[in-house]
């Protein structure tokens, strides 16, 4: 294992990844690929059930919105911010807001929209620091903030696909309960008709 030490942070380096950790803390977990995050890019977190986003401002740092129960390793207590409706933006290092979670730099939406300068993204950021912010997980949450943030658009890609799975499975609800029905006037109706020829 190759190691570079600083008085406060060491940085290793894990599975072609740089990483860096305080000494002394857990060490944080590598990004899924070999690549170093520029002001501005977006980080997305893979909390298990749900993915939490941030924007990378440099120096180790990311700036996110954050309902009270979102932590690093916070498993399914995080899973409680879709009853929040406060959240405040943080600026965190972050190894501290990843913790032993796998990240990557994901700018999804950068075939869809010009994203904006990094000055703009850190002059916006550096106003939102620390303020209280509406929190819905539909409307508004981490990632609606984040690709605000970066593109002046918010959008929240886990959002959509789940309005699609829950409208593709209220579909499929439906044409199942028709099917029943179809079934149940086909069959259902030849017990009636033996009932009145009897």
């Amino acid at each position: 294992m190759q190691e570079e030490h600083s008085l406060k942070n060491e940085s290793i380096h894990i599975k072609g990844s740089w990483v860096k950790r305080r000494s002394s803390m857990a060490s944080m977990a590598p990004t899924l690929f070999d690549e170093k995050p520029e002001p501005g890019d977006l980080i997305e977190i893979f909390r298990g059930t749900y993915q939490h986003w941030a924007v990378y401002i440099g120096d180790g740092y990311v700036i996110h919105l954050a309902p009270p129960t979102e932590t690093a390793h916070g498993g399914a207590y995080s899973m409680m911010s879709v009853l929040c409706d406060k959240a405040i933006v943080k600026k965190e290092e972050l190894w501290e807001v990843v913790g032993t979670d796998q990240y990557r730099i994901n700018n999804l939406l950068d075939d869809k929209y010009e994203p904006r300068s990094s000055d703009a993204i850190m002059r916006e950021a550096q106003k939102l620091l620390e303020q209280e912010l509406p929190y819905c997980v539909f409307r508004g949450n981490c990632e609606h903030f984040a690709t605000e943030l970066r593109y002046g658009k918010a959008e929240s890609r886990q959002v959509r696909q789940a309005v699609e799975v829950g409208v593709g499975v209220g579909v499929a609800a439906m044409i199942g309960v028709g099917v029943l029905a179809v079934a149940a006037a086909i069959f259902g109706g030849g017990r009636k008709e033996r009932k009145e020829n009897q």
